[in-house]
Protein backbone atom coordinates (compact mmCIF):
# COMPACT_ATOMS: atom_id res chain seq x y z
CA UNK A 1 0.00 0.00 0.00
CA UNK A 2 2.91 2.35 0.71
CA UNK A 3 4.22 1.92 -2.83
CA UNK A 4 0.74 2.34 -4.32
CA UNK A 5 0.27 5.63 -2.46
CA UNK A 6 3.67 6.84 -3.66
CA UNK A 7 2.82 6.06 -7.27
CA UNK A 8 -0.62 7.66 -6.94
CA UNK A 9 0.97 10.83 -5.58
CA UNK A 10 3.54 11.07 -8.37
CA UNK A 11 1.02 10.34 -11.16
CA UNK A 12 0.90 13.00 -13.88
CA UNK A 13 -2.44 14.72 -13.33
CA UNK A 14 -2.01 17.99 -15.20
CA UNK A 15 -2.99 19.13 -18.66
CA UNK A 16 -1.26 17.09 -21.33
CA UNK A 17 0.79 19.33 -23.64
CA UNK A 18 -0.47 19.67 -27.21
CA UNK A 19 2.13 17.42 -28.78
CA UNK A 20 2.71 13.92 -30.09
CA UNK A 21 5.60 11.49 -30.01
CA UNK A 22 6.83 7.91 -29.72
CA UNK A 23 8.27 5.68 -27.02
CA UNK A 24 9.64 2.18 -27.49
CA UNK A 25 10.94 -0.64 -25.30
CA UNK A 26 12.14 -4.19 -25.79
CA UNK A 27 11.41 -6.68 -22.99
CA UNK A 28 12.45 -10.33 -22.73
CA UNK A 29 10.43 -13.35 -21.80
CA UNK A 30 11.49 -15.42 -18.82
CA UNK A 31 11.48 -19.07 -17.85
CA UNK A 32 10.54 -20.00 -14.29
CA UNK A 33 12.62 -22.51 -12.35
CA UNK A 34 10.38 -22.59 -9.30
CA UNK A 35 6.92 -22.32 -10.84
CA UNK A 36 4.16 -19.85 -10.05
CA UNK A 37 0.95 -21.89 -10.34
CA UNK A 38 -2.17 -20.69 -8.61
CA UNK A 39 -3.14 -17.14 -7.73
CA UNK A 40 -5.30 -15.20 -5.29
CA UNK A 41 -6.72 -11.74 -4.88
CA UNK A 42 -5.71 -9.18 -7.48
CA UNK A 43 -3.18 -11.20 -9.48
CA UNK A 44 -1.15 -12.27 -6.44
CA UNK A 45 0.80 -15.55 -6.39
CA UNK A 46 -0.07 -18.48 -4.16
CA UNK A 47 3.63 -19.30 -4.01
CA UNK A 48 6.94 -17.66 -4.78
CA UNK A 49 8.76 -18.17 -8.09
CA UNK A 50 12.27 -17.71 -9.45
CA UNK A 51 13.09 -17.26 -13.14
CA UNK A 52 15.87 -16.76 -15.63
CA UNK A 53 15.46 -13.64 -17.77
CA UNK A 54 15.98 -14.57 -21.41
CA UNK A 55 17.71 -12.56 -24.11
CA UNK A 56 16.78 -13.39 -27.71
CA UNK A 57 13.14 -14.23 -26.98
CA UNK A 58 11.68 -10.77 -26.54
CA UNK A 59 8.93 -8.37 -27.55
CA UNK A 60 9.47 -4.92 -29.08
CA UNK A 61 6.67 -2.46 -28.41
CA UNK A 62 6.24 1.08 -29.70
CA UNK A 63 3.60 3.52 -28.52
CA UNK A 64 2.67 6.55 -30.61
CA UNK A 65 0.77 9.14 -28.61
CA UNK A 66 -1.00 12.39 -29.39
CA UNK A 67 -3.26 14.84 -27.58
CA UNK A 68 -6.97 13.99 -27.88
CA UNK A 69 -10.27 15.10 -26.37
CA UNK A 70 -10.80 11.66 -24.85
CA UNK A 71 -9.04 8.34 -24.48
CA UNK A 72 -8.47 6.48 -27.74
CA UNK A 73 -6.62 3.27 -28.37
CA UNK A 74 -5.58 0.91 -31.15
CA UNK A 75 -3.29 -2.12 -31.10
CA UNK A 76 -1.31 -3.74 -33.92
CA UNK A 77 0.63 -6.99 -33.65
CA UNK A 78 3.27 -7.60 -36.30
CA UNK A 79 1.64 -5.07 -38.61
CA UNK A 80 -1.96 -6.28 -38.29
CA UNK A 81 -4.65 -4.86 -36.05
CA UNK A 82 -5.38 -7.26 -33.21
CA UNK A 83 -8.59 -6.25 -31.41
CA UNK A 84 -8.58 -9.25 -29.04
CA UNK A 85 -5.19 -8.56 -27.47
CA UNK A 86 -5.82 -4.83 -27.77
CA UNK A 87 -8.92 -5.24 -25.62
CA UNK A 88 -6.79 -6.86 -22.90
CA UNK A 89 -4.37 -3.91 -22.84
CA UNK A 90 -7.20 -1.37 -23.00
CA UNK A 91 -8.90 -3.02 -20.00
CA UNK A 92 -5.61 -2.91 -18.09
CA UNK A 93 -5.30 0.83 -18.81
CA UNK A 94 -8.86 1.62 -17.76
CA UNK A 95 -8.58 -0.51 -14.61
CA UNK A 96 -5.48 1.47 -13.58
CA UNK A 97 -6.35 4.95 -14.82
CA UNK A 98 -6.09 6.30 -11.25
CA UNK A 99 -2.32 5.76 -11.60
CA UNK A 100 -2.23 6.97 -15.22
CA UNK A 101 -4.94 9.67 -15.45
CA UNK A 102 -3.21 11.29 -18.42
CA UNK A 103 -4.50 8.52 -20.72
CA UNK A 104 -7.89 10.29 -20.74
CA UNK A 105 -6.25 13.07 -22.79
CA UNK A 106 -4.43 10.86 -25.28
CA UNK A 107 -4.88 8.62 -28.25
CA UNK A 108 -2.45 5.70 -28.13
CA UNK A 109 -1.41 3.58 -31.08
CA UNK A 110 0.49 0.50 -29.92
CA UNK A 111 2.58 -1.60 -32.29
CA UNK A 112 4.19 -4.81 -31.05
CA UNK A 113 6.22 -7.68 -32.47
CA UNK A 114 7.90 -10.79 -31.10
CA UNK A 115 11.31 -12.18 -31.95
CA UNK A 116 9.96 -15.72 -31.52
CA UNK A 117 7.14 -17.66 -33.16
CA UNK A 118 3.68 -17.91 -31.62
CA UNK A 119 3.00 -21.08 -29.57
CA UNK A 120 6.70 -21.84 -29.20
CA UNK A 121 6.56 -22.51 -25.48
CA UNK A 122 7.76 -19.02 -24.60
CA UNK A 123 5.74 -16.72 -22.36
CA UNK A 124 4.72 -14.03 -24.85
CA UNK A 125 2.34 -12.41 -22.36
CA UNK A 126 5.31 -11.84 -20.00
CA UNK A 127 7.42 -10.08 -22.63
CA UNK A 128 4.58 -8.22 -24.35
CA UNK A 129 2.87 -6.86 -21.24
CA UNK A 130 6.12 -5.85 -19.55
CA UNK A 131 7.23 -4.11 -22.76
CA UNK A 132 3.96 -2.18 -22.88
CA UNK A 133 4.24 -1.18 -19.21
CA UNK A 134 7.80 0.06 -19.78
CA UNK A 135 6.47 2.20 -22.64
CA UNK A 136 3.67 3.50 -20.45
CA UNK A 137 6.10 4.51 -17.71
CA UNK A 138 8.40 6.10 -20.29
CA UNK A 139 5.43 8.13 -21.56
CA UNK A 140 4.65 9.20 -18.00
CA UNK A 141 8.27 10.29 -17.55
CA UNK A 142 8.12 12.34 -20.76
CA UNK A 143 4.96 14.12 -19.64
CA UNK A 144 6.38 14.83 -16.18
CA UNK A 145 9.61 16.13 -17.69
CA UNK A 146 7.62 18.51 -19.91
CA UNK A 147 6.32 20.09 -16.70
CA UNK A 148 9.75 20.23 -15.08
CA UNK A 149 9.14 17.18 -12.86
CA UNK A 150 11.78 14.57 -13.74
CA UNK A 151 11.10 11.09 -12.33
CA UNK A 152 13.32 8.02 -12.47
CA UNK A 153 12.36 4.69 -14.02
CA UNK A 154 11.38 2.54 -11.04
CA UNK A 155 11.65 -1.18 -11.89
CA UNK A 156 9.57 -2.10 -8.84
CA UNK A 157 6.78 0.04 -10.29
CA UNK A 158 7.30 -1.55 -13.71
CA UNK A 159 7.12 -4.99 -12.12
CA UNK A 160 4.01 -4.10 -10.09
CA UNK A 161 2.00 -2.98 -13.12
CA UNK A 162 3.39 -5.75 -15.32
CA UNK A 163 2.07 -8.20 -12.70
CA UNK A 164 -1.40 -6.66 -12.93
CA UNK A 165 -1.29 -7.12 -16.70
CA UNK A 166 0.12 -10.68 -16.63
CA UNK A 167 1.47 -12.40 -13.52
CA UNK A 168 4.75 -13.76 -14.89
CA UNK A 169 5.47 -10.40 -16.57
CA UNK A 170 6.44 -9.14 -13.10
CA UNK A 171 9.75 -11.00 -13.48
CA UNK A 172 10.62 -9.85 -17.02
CA UNK A 173 11.72 -6.31 -16.10
CA UNK A 174 14.87 -7.45 -14.25
CA UNK A 175 18.22 -8.66 -15.64
CA UNK A 176 19.57 -12.20 -15.21
CA UNK A 177 17.21 -13.63 -12.56
CA UNK A 178 14.18 -12.50 -10.58
CA UNK A 179 12.24 -13.60 -7.51
CA UNK A 180 8.51 -12.92 -7.22
CA UNK A 181 6.68 -13.60 -3.98
CA UNK A 182 7.17 -12.76 -0.33
CA UNK A 183 9.61 -15.03 1.48
CA UNK A 184 11.56 -14.73 4.72
CA UNK A 185 14.57 -16.07 2.79
CA UNK A 186 15.07 -12.86 0.81
CA UNK A 187 14.95 -9.32 2.15
CA UNK A 188 12.71 -6.98 0.17
CA UNK A 189 10.77 -9.75 -1.55
CA UNK A 190 7.09 -9.07 -2.17
CA UNK A 191 3.90 -10.55 -3.58
CA UNK A 192 3.21 -7.15 -5.20
CA UNK A 193 6.29 -7.04 -7.42
CA UNK A 194 9.37 -9.08 -8.27
CA UNK A 195 12.93 -8.26 -7.21
CA UNK A 196 16.25 -8.75 -8.95
CA UNK A 197 18.57 -11.59 -7.93
CA UNK A 198 21.41 -10.42 -10.18
CA UNK A 199 23.72 -9.48 -7.31
CA UNK A 200 23.04 -12.63 -5.29
CA UNK A 201 23.83 -15.41 -7.75
CA UNK A 202 27.03 -17.22 -8.62
CA UNK A 203 28.71 -16.01 -11.85
CA UNK A 204 28.02 -19.33 -13.60
CA UNK A 205 24.28 -18.53 -13.68
CA UNK A 206 24.76 -15.08 -15.22
CA UNK A 207 25.73 -16.63 -18.57
CA UNK A 208 23.50 -19.70 -18.48
CA UNK A 209 22.09 -21.00 -21.77
CA UNK A 210 18.52 -22.05 -22.63
CA UNK A 211 17.84 -24.15 -25.72
CA UNK A 212 14.10 -24.12 -26.38
CA UNK A 213 13.04 -27.33 -28.12
CA UNK A 214 9.82 -26.88 -30.11
CA UNK A 215 7.94 -30.16 -29.70
CA UNK A 216 4.62 -28.69 -30.81
CA UNK A 217 3.49 -25.43 -32.40
CA UNK A 218 -0.16 -26.00 -31.58
CA UNK A 219 -2.11 -23.63 -29.34
CA UNK A 220 -2.47 -25.05 -25.83
CA UNK A 221 -5.75 -26.84 -25.11
CA UNK A 222 -6.03 -25.02 -21.77
CA UNK A 223 -4.88 -21.46 -21.13
CA UNK A 224 -2.54 -20.65 -18.26
CA UNK A 225 -5.26 -18.45 -16.77
CA UNK A 226 -7.62 -21.44 -16.62
CA UNK A 227 -4.86 -23.64 -15.22
CA UNK A 228 -4.20 -21.20 -12.38
CA UNK A 229 -7.91 -21.13 -11.54
CA UNK A 230 -8.08 -24.92 -11.33
CA UNK A 231 -5.58 -24.88 -8.47
CA UNK A 232 -8.40 -23.68 -6.20
CA UNK A 233 -9.90 -27.18 -6.19
CA UNK A 234 -6.72 -29.18 -6.59
CA UNK A 235 -6.40 -31.72 -3.73
CA UNK A 236 -2.61 -31.30 -3.68
CA UNK A 237 -2.56 -27.47 -3.69
CA UNK A 238 -1.56 -26.92 -0.06
CA UNK A 239 1.23 -29.49 -0.26
CA UNK A 240 2.42 -27.89 -3.48
CA UNK A 241 2.65 -24.43 -1.94
CA UNK A 242 4.60 -25.79 1.03
CA UNK A 243 6.99 -27.62 -1.34
CA UNK A 244 7.48 -24.47 -3.44
CA UNK A 245 8.38 -22.53 -0.30
CA UNK A 246 11.02 -25.12 0.60
CA UNK A 247 12.34 -25.19 -2.96
CA UNK A 248 12.69 -21.40 -2.96
CA UNK A 249 14.85 -21.52 0.17
CA UNK A 250 17.08 -24.28 -1.19
CA UNK A 251 17.34 -22.83 -4.69
CA UNK A 252 18.34 -19.38 -3.40
CA UNK A 253 21.20 -21.02 -1.51
CA UNK A 254 22.24 -23.07 -4.56
CA UNK A 255 22.17 -20.04 -6.83
CA UNK A 256 24.43 -18.14 -4.47
CA UNK A 257 26.97 -20.94 -4.03
CA UNK A 258 26.91 -22.31 -7.58
CA UNK A 259 25.62 -25.70 -6.43
CA UNK A 260 24.62 -27.21 -9.79
CA UNK A 261 23.49 -30.56 -8.37
CA UNK A 262 20.85 -28.89 -6.19
CA UNK A 263 19.94 -26.51 -9.02
CA UNK A 264 19.30 -29.44 -11.37
CA UNK A 265 17.34 -31.44 -8.81
CA UNK A 266 14.98 -28.57 -7.92
CA UNK A 267 14.56 -27.32 -11.50
CA UNK A 268 13.55 -30.72 -12.90
CA UNK A 269 11.37 -31.55 -9.91
CA UNK A 270 9.50 -28.25 -10.30
CA UNK A 271 8.89 -28.88 -14.00
CA UNK A 272 7.43 -32.31 -13.36
CA UNK A 273 5.36 -31.11 -10.41
CA UNK A 274 3.77 -28.43 -12.59
CA UNK A 275 2.51 -31.00 -15.07
CA UNK A 276 1.51 -33.43 -12.31
CA UNK A 277 -0.70 -30.69 -10.86
CA UNK A 278 -2.37 -30.24 -14.24
CA UNK A 279 -3.05 -33.96 -14.42
CA UNK A 280 -4.57 -33.90 -10.92
CA UNK A 281 -6.87 -30.91 -11.42
CA UNK A 282 -10.59 -31.23 -12.13
CA UNK A 283 -11.00 -31.23 -15.04
CA UNK A 284 -7.55 -32.65 -15.63
CA UNK A 285 -5.43 -31.93 -18.67
CA UNK A 286 -2.25 -33.29 -20.21
CA UNK A 287 -0.07 -30.84 -22.13
CA UNK A 288 3.10 -32.89 -22.55
CA UNK A 289 3.51 -34.97 -25.70
CA UNK A 290 5.24 -38.31 -26.33
CA UNK A 291 8.18 -36.43 -27.84
CA UNK A 292 8.41 -34.32 -24.68
CA UNK A 293 8.98 -37.46 -22.63
CA UNK A 294 11.49 -38.78 -25.15
CA UNK A 295 13.51 -35.57 -24.87
CA UNK A 296 13.46 -35.68 -21.06
CA UNK A 297 14.74 -39.25 -21.08
CA UNK A 298 17.45 -38.37 -23.60
CA UNK A 299 18.60 -35.45 -21.43
CA UNK A 300 18.88 -37.56 -18.29
CA UNK A 301 20.67 -40.36 -20.10
CA UNK A 302 23.16 -37.92 -21.66
CA UNK A 303 23.80 -36.28 -18.28
CA UNK A 304 24.40 -39.62 -16.59
CA UNK A 305 26.77 -40.71 -19.35
CA UNK A 306 28.79 -37.50 -19.79
CA UNK A 307 28.42 -35.83 -16.36
CA UNK A 308 27.69 -32.56 -18.20
CA UNK A 309 25.39 -30.58 -15.83
CA UNK A 310 22.53 -29.89 -18.20
CA UNK A 311 18.89 -30.15 -17.14
CA UNK A 312 15.37 -29.48 -18.34
CA UNK A 313 12.43 -27.38 -17.34
CA UNK A 314 8.95 -27.08 -18.83
CA UNK A 315 6.46 -24.27 -19.06
CA UNK A 316 2.71 -24.94 -19.11
CA UNK A 317 3.01 -26.70 -22.47
CA UNK A 318 4.83 -29.51 -24.30
CA UNK A 319 8.03 -27.72 -25.28
CA UNK A 320 11.29 -28.25 -23.41
CA UNK A 321 13.79 -25.69 -22.10
CA UNK A 322 17.24 -27.25 -21.93
CA UNK A 323 19.40 -25.35 -19.42
CA UNK A 324 23.18 -25.60 -19.22
CA UNK A 325 26.35 -23.61 -18.41
CA UNK A 326 27.90 -21.53 -21.19
CA UNK A 327 31.15 -23.53 -20.91
CA UNK A 328 29.32 -26.61 -22.22
CA UNK A 329 27.73 -24.85 -25.21
CA UNK A 330 29.52 -26.70 -28.02
CA UNK A 331 28.98 -30.17 -26.56
CA UNK A 332 25.31 -29.47 -25.85
CA UNK A 333 24.75 -28.00 -29.30
CA UNK A 334 26.10 -31.21 -30.83
CA UNK A 335 23.90 -33.28 -28.51
CA UNK A 336 20.81 -31.31 -29.58
CA UNK A 337 21.52 -31.76 -33.27
CA UNK A 338 22.35 -35.46 -32.96
CA UNK A 339 19.82 -36.59 -30.35
CA UNK A 340 17.04 -34.06 -29.75
CA UNK A 341 16.26 -32.06 -32.88
CA UNK A 342 14.46 -34.99 -34.51
CA UNK A 343 11.81 -34.83 -31.77
CA UNK A 344 11.09 -31.18 -32.62
CA UNK A 345 8.68 -29.78 -35.21
CA UNK A 346 10.73 -29.42 -38.41
CA UNK A 347 13.86 -29.85 -36.23
CA UNK A 348 13.19 -26.39 -34.76
CA UNK A 349 14.85 -25.13 -31.61
CA UNK A 350 15.86 -21.69 -30.33
CA UNK A 351 19.30 -21.00 -28.85
CA UNK A 352 18.83 -18.44 -26.09
CA UNK A 353 20.73 -17.35 -23.00
CA UNK A 354 20.33 -15.39 -19.77
CA UNK A 355 19.99 -11.71 -20.62
CA UNK A 356 20.28 -8.18 -19.30
CA UNK A 357 16.60 -7.27 -19.16
CA UNK A 358 14.62 -4.49 -20.89
CA UNK A 359 16.15 -2.13 -23.43
CA UNK A 360 14.93 1.32 -24.39
CA UNK A 361 14.42 1.60 -28.15
CA UNK A 362 13.35 5.23 -28.54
Amino acid sequence: MEMENKWLNEAFKGEVPDFHGHVGWQCPSNIALVKYWGKRGKQLPQNQSISFTLSKCCTETFVEFEKANRFGFSFFFEGKENPAFGAKIEKFLLDNQAFFPFINQLHLKVESRNSFPHSSGIASSASSMSAFVMCLLELERSLSLSKGRPIDMDLRKASYFSRLASGSAARSVFPKMALWGKTDCYKGSSDEFAVSLENDIHPIFKTYRDAILIVSGETKAVSSRAGHALMEGNPYASARYAQANENIKNLLAALKSGDLATFINITESEALQLHALMMCSNPSFILIKPNTLSILNEIRAFRNETKIPLCFTLDAGPNVHLLYPESEAEKVKHFIKENLASYCVDNKWIADYVGDGPKKLL
